[in-house]
């Protein structure tokens, strides 16, 4: 049944939620359905993930300062990222690519160029794509296949009390790219003729416009046996992702600022734009990272993994979802697309 239209205080997750009760499983072999960062379906004992993302000019990109090239890696990266946040591999992708007259074929050729160059990069095959005409705008779907075995699955579900909380890379570098692009617009438009100045800064453009799948991890939890209890992409910030694993494992959390992990380069650049550099750590979003929940005892394995921090613990649901600061006080975690308790 179709939910009330009255409902503004839904979030987008909250609202995901809700739309998903349209939709009831009838098939055994769907194994995840509908509120994960991807569906699984089982296919005779062995594991097929999905995800599909759609991007539309304008709302999810700016042509004004973001490379068809850069772009078509993007939209793959963030595709892929849903299967790697089920700790699967992904295999494969397929391209649907919406076009106006704006864009001839050279310029369809660099976004398919940023496309390729992503899946060489993570090994994944293209193996579907549709051109279709749009009246303006450049909407591009990305549909990501992967693998996994049963054992090796992790959903947002499955985190127990005093179980430690990892993510992957750093955060904040990606929105502080994003803060220098769209300044950078705001005088171009002003003046055309001014010439942009990002001496020193390509770290943070690059976390914006090409940031990497994040395969590496998945791969390295394997090899060094560590099974996430639950798992998630991060594609809106520590702040969203960590409240969807606490609230499908039905559990709390406690995360620890000073142990969110950022560049001296992003933490001097917010500063510079009077941004709190922990606001943009949990909420920024773009950095397509990876979090996951460890048993204390993976601990020592954990510590054999690159580009990996430990953040803070799962606890009771009651304890809520607290950040403990630099001055050991706690603080309630709110994130973008939730909007009820």
């Amino acid at each position: 049944m179709p939910i009330e239209d009255s409902t503004p205080q839904f979030g987008k997750y909250d609202l995901i939620a809700e739309l998903a009760k349209c939709f009831p499983i009838d098939n055994a072999s769907t194994v995840v359905g509908i509120g994960d960062d991807a569906s699984v379906i089982d296919t005779d004992g062995n594991q097929t993930v999905t995800s599909t993302k759609v991007f539309v000019e304008d709302l999810h990109f700016d042509l004004t300062y973001v490379p068809l090239k850069h772009l078509g890696y993007k939209v793959v990266t963030v595709a892929i990222t849903d299967i790697l946040g089920m700790n699967a591999i992904p295999t494969q992708v397929t391209v649907n690519v919406a076009v106006s007259n704006r864009f001839d074929l050279k310029a369809v050729n660099e976004l398919l160029a940023g496309m390729e160059s992503c899946c060489e990069t993570a090994h994944v095959d293209v193996v579907g794509l549709d051109l279709s005409t749009s009246r303006k705008e450049l909407i591009i779907t990305v549909t990501a296949i992967g693998e996994c075995e049963p054992s090796r699955l992790a959903t947002r579900k499955g985190a127990s009390e005093n179980e430690l909380v990892c993510v992957s890379g750093d955060f904040a570098a990606a929105y502080a790219g994003l803060l220098l692009l769209e300044r950078e617009k705001k005088v171009f438009e002003v003046n055309p003729s001014a010439q942009p100045d990002f001496t020193g800064m390509d770290y943070l453009l690059r976390r914006q416009l090409k940031p990497e799948p994040r395969l590496d991890i998945v791969e390295a939890l394997r090899r060094e046996d560590v099974q996430p209890t639950a798992m998630t992409a991060i594609p809106d910030g520590i702040a969203a992702a960590i409240m969807q694993i606490c609230r499908a494992s039905e559990k709390g959390c406690a995360l620890f600022e000073e142990k969110l992990p950022l560049t001296e380069l992003a933490f001097t650049t917010l500063k510079d734009l009077d941004i709190v550099h922990t606001v943009a750590a949990l909420n920024g979003g773009d950095d397509y990272e990876l979090m996951f929940t460890i048993r204390q005892a993976d601990y020592e394995k954990i510590k054999n993994v690159e580009n990996v921090s430990i953040i803070g613990y799962i606890k009771d649901r009651e304890a809520g979802y607290k950040l403990i600061t630099g001055d050991n006080v706690q603080v309630d975690i709110q994130a973008q697309g939730f909007k009820r308790a």
